[in-house]
C-alpha cells in the first residue's frame, strides 16, 4: 500500500472557509491518470492538483489538474494555489520578495510569481500560457437568458453581448444587468444540454458591473456542468479569459488594465481575484491572474 501526502488550501481568499478549495499532492509520482481521477472524485472539490517532476529540468514542476469528472489542460486556482502550497511547505525555495517559477501544464508552460512577506508566501499570480482567443456566439439572447433561468431584459447587450473566450479553457461570458439578476440566475439543465453542451464553450461565466465590495469592479458566477462542477466559487482560468473579454472593450491602447473580481459570494465562499491585461498598440500581449491563499489541512491517503 502506498501513502501519498496531501494538503488543502483555500484559494483567492485571506480567510479560511472562503475562496475556492484545492487539494494538492506535492509528490504524485506513481499515480496514473485513472487513479488521479478517482482521487479527485473522492475529494469532490472543484479541482485537485497532482505535482510531478518537470519533463524539462529548466522548469519547476509538472502539474496535472482534475475536476471530479475530467482532467483539465489548465486551471487558474489550482495553478496559483499549488504554487502557494509548495512554497508554504518548503518544496519551492523562496527568494526575497518575489520568486518566479514555471509549471508545465497541458496548455503549455505557465509562469507563476510568488510574492512573500516576512519570508512567507502572501500571494501568487499566474501569467496565462495562451493569449485570449474568441469564438462566435451563435446563440440568441433569448436562449441565453433561458439557459440562465432569466429574462432577456436581465442581460446586457450591444457591446456587452455574450461572447465565448478562452485562455486554454473556453467559457461563454454573459454580462447581466446587476447583482439581483446575477443572484437569480440558475442553470436550466435542459436548455443547456440542447444549446450549449456540444458547443466550443459549454461552460458559463456570468458577471455584472455591480459589485458588492468597494474595491471590486466585477461580480461573477460560473457554472461548469461539462466539468462536473455545478458552480465554482473562484475560477482563475475563466478570469484569464475575462481579461480578454474586458480588455478588447477597454479604450486603453498601451499599458496595464486591472480589475478586481469578486466571485463565490452567492455560495457563501467569497473570493477575490486580481485580473490584469497588458496592451500594446491596442492588442492584448499578456494576461495575469492572482490573489491570496491560506493553508487549511494536511493528511495522507492510502492507495492500495
Amino acid at each position: 500500500m502506498a501513502r501519498y501526502k496531501f494538503y488543502t488550501a483555500d484559494v483567492f481568499t485571506e480567510e479560511m472557509f472562503g475562496g475556492n478549495q484545492l487539494a494538492v499532492f506535492p509528490d504524485a509520482q506513481g499515480l496514473d491518470k485513472e487513479l488521479m481521477q478517482k482521487i479527485a472524485k473522492e475529494f469532490n472539490l472543484s479541482e485537485t492538483a497532482f505535482v510531478f517532476p518537470p519533463d524539462n529540468s529548466s522548469n519547476t514542476k509538472k502539474l496535472r489538474i482534475f475536476t471530479p469528472a475530467v482532467e483539465l489542460p489548465f486551471a487558474g486556482h489550482p495553478t496559483v494555489g499549488t504554487a502557494y502550497v509548495l512554497a508554504s511547505i518548503g518544496a519551492i525555495p523562496l527568494e526575497q520578495t518575489q520568486t518566479d517559477v514555471i509549471f508545465e501544464e497541458g496548455v503549455g508552460l505557465v509562469p507563476v510569481s510568488i510574492y512573500t512577506q516576512a519570508g512567507q508566501p502572501k500571494s501568487t499570480y499566474l501569467t496565462a500560457a495562451k493569449l485570449p482567443e474568441f469564438g462566435d456566439n451563435l446563440i440568441s439572447s433569448d436562449i441565453v437568458a433561458r439557459i440562465l433561468s432569466l429574462e432577456e431584459k436581465d442581460l446586457l447587450l450591444a457591446e456587452w453581448s455574450p461572447q465565448a473566450a478562452s485562455c486554454g479553457v473556453p467559457f461563454l461570458f454573459i454580462p447581466v444587468r446587476d447583482r439581483d439578476a446575477l443572484a437569480r440566475a440558475s442553470l436550466n439543465r435542459e436548455s443547456w444540454q440542447k444549446h450549449l453542451q456540444s458547443s466550443w464553450s459549454p461552460d458559463v461565466y456570468l458577471f455584472c458591473l455591480d459589485p458588492e465590495q468597494k474595491d471590486s469592479d466585477i461580480r461573477s458566477r460560473m457554472f461548469a456542468p461539462s466539468m462536473g462542477i455545478e458552480e465554482d466559487p473562484a475560477t482563475g482560468a475563466a478570469a484569464s479569459a475575462l481579461a480578454g473579454y474586458l480588455g478588447v472593450r477597454n479604450s486603453t491602447t498601451d499599458g496595464i488594465v486591472k480589475w478586481q473580481v469578486e466571485q463565490g459570494f452567492e455560495m457563501g465562499r467569497p473570493s477575490i481575484l486580481q485580473v490584469e491585461a497588458e496592451k500594446v498598440n491596442g492588442n492584448i500581449v499578456k494576461v495575469r491572474v492572482g490573489g491570496r491563499s491560506i493553508m487549511v489541512s494536511e493528511g495522507v491517503i492510502n492507495i492500495p
